[in-house]
């Protein structure tokens, strides 16, 4: 079996190394040059194929009428490429023996002049993520490849190696190969809470757009897509004697915690509110500081009688305390509502979009709470038809997040410190209204104690492989759903 290589060309200098790398393989068959419309330079022994850009449909196609043997390798950098000893047999070999549809692979990574192991994670049914990092490296079977450009009746300028993706996905399961065959260089080096915005920077909205579409008529492929028909919610299922509560899981946040409840305490309502503070065992001085509250009586600190709860979990002792409102409204230990109206309007949108969930919209701040970019993140994205599908694309669906009471209280929260909102929100999407505001109802504090601000590899492949994991429950569920209602 031969492979066909295609890679990124800019020039014979910055072409060099991979093309002579690829040609040390005897696996590698013809060499093609993917370069600029405006390209005029050529390497002898190598085809130029001229395109738009790498992930438009047009180069896909291109790319597939050229796949005239067993295998086809794509290289998504520019930058040299050092594949390992025999790195092109495994790949190949493992695409063989498993039936996959393509294969990925675990690799190094020159960052600066540091050399980094780069480990992938395995991709999933939810691994929908039009973000996935497969690496640069993509070996596909040729004939699984053809027969998914075949199907590809759209054309897109950004979404085209996406919906290649998701299209070999529904013919053959990826492989992940959790070796390390081969060695490329990482020039995007900011921190893992600058990346996380990206999706939602408003320079990125046709990409997006994209992406969506692409997601949509995938799972509508896989029967998983819902179309927009709703559960009404009816507010009258419980009594209670506060109309909301914000929620307030905390721990170790002696810096921020106080602003978090005076944004609380303020907050002007016609309406009976409290506020729920689980203090999850603070070191810090934080149990001191919300006791320094204890004055107003709308303020309940709680702190539970299990030491081993997540964020998730003290949600859920929150949601479950006798004292909690209609609506469970969130809101971080490090973060402040924007103004005295944020908890009005989050109550108010509930019945005015008969809606089990809302989220509304915040603003990016420093400590000092001075906004930076990308500024506010309001989730534009979302539309009311749609939003609950695009929503297995993407990684979260905004905040703040509120819940109707009741609905919450039947779900529970996933005690975990990390995805539990995103679950939460796939799920009430799932049968339920989700209701949006675009008002910056508070302002979101980026600084080095963030969760999220600076994972490394091991962290964020866990983060991802978890989130990947939420989806494909979700899928499954969304399917059987379907599967159910034509019965």
């Amino acid at each position: 079996m031969k492979i066909n290589c295609f890679i990124l060309f800019k020039s014979a200098g910055q072409a060099k190394s991979t093309i002579v790398s690829l040609k040390r393989s005897p696996l590698t068959n013809k060499i093609y040059l993917l370069a600029g419309n405006d390209c005029k330079e050529t390497v002898s022994g190598c085809e130029t194929i001229n395109i738009d850009s790498l992930y438009s449909t047009a180069t896909i196609k291109k790319i597939a009428a050229r796949s005239d043997t067993g295998y086809t390798l794509i290289y998504t950098r520019s930058a040299a490429l050092r594949p390992g000893m025999f790195a092109l047999d495994r790949m190949l070999q493992i695409i063989e023996d498993s039936g996959a549809g393509f294969a990925y692979a675990d690799h190094y990574q020159i960052v600066g002049e540091e050399k980094k192991n780069n480990p992938l994670i395995a991709y999933q049914k939810g691994s929908l993520r039009d973000d996935f990092n497969f690496g640069s490296v993509l070996l596909y079977r040729s004939d699984a490849l053809k027969k998914a450009v075949s199907g590809m009746d759209k054309e897109y300028k950004f979404a085209g190696l996406y919906d290649l993706r998701l299209a070999i996905s529904r013919i053959a399961d990826p492989v992940h190969i959790n070796e390390y065959l081969y060695t490329e260089i990482e020039n995007d080096t900011r921190k893992s809470g600058e990346k996380i915005f990206d999706y939602v920077d408003p320079k990125n909205r046709d990409m997006q757009i994209e992406m969506e579409q692409v997601c949509t008529g995938h799972l509508k492929k896989i029967g998983a897509y819902l179309a927009p028909r709703f559960r009404k919610v009816e507010f009258d299922r419980d009594n209670f004697e506060y109309e909301a509560s914000v929620i307030i899981p905390v721990r170790n946040r002696i810096r921020t915690i106080a602003d978090a409840i005076k944004s609380v305490l303020n907050q002007k309502t016609n309406f009976k509110f409290n506020l729920i503070v689980i203090d999850n065992y603070s070191t810090d001085g934080t149990t001191e500081a919300i006791d320094k509250f204890a004055s107003d009586k709308r303020l309940i600190h709680i702190i539970p009688e299990n030491k081993e709860l997540g964020i998730g979990g003290c949600w859920n002792a929150g949601v479950h305390h006798p004292e909690c409102g209609k609506f469970a409204v969130q809101l971080d230990s490090d973060d402040v509502y924007s103004d005295e109206n944020s908890l009005q309007k989050i109550v108010d949108a509930f019945y005015e979009q008969n809606c089990a969930m809302v989220v509304g919209a915040y603003m990016l701040t420093g400590f000092d709470m001075k906004m930076i970019p990308p500024g506010i993140i309001d989730h534009k994205e979302w539309t009311p038809d749609n939003g609950r599908n695009n929503a297995l694309r993407i990684n979260g669906l905004g905040a703040p997040r509120a819940f109707y009471t009741p609905v919450l209280r039947e779900i529970k929260v996933p005690n975990t410190s990390y995805g539990e909102d995103y679950a939460l929100g796939l799920y009430f999407s799932r049968e339920y209204r989700i209701g949006r505001i675009y008002d910056v109802l508070y302002l979101c504090r980026r600084w080095d104690d963030n969760s999220d601000a600076a994972l490394d590899i091991v962290k964020t492949n866990a983060h991802n492989t978890y989130k990947d994991r939420i989806r494909t429950w979700e899928i499954e569920a969304r399917i059987a759903l379907n599967k159910s209602n034509r019965n």
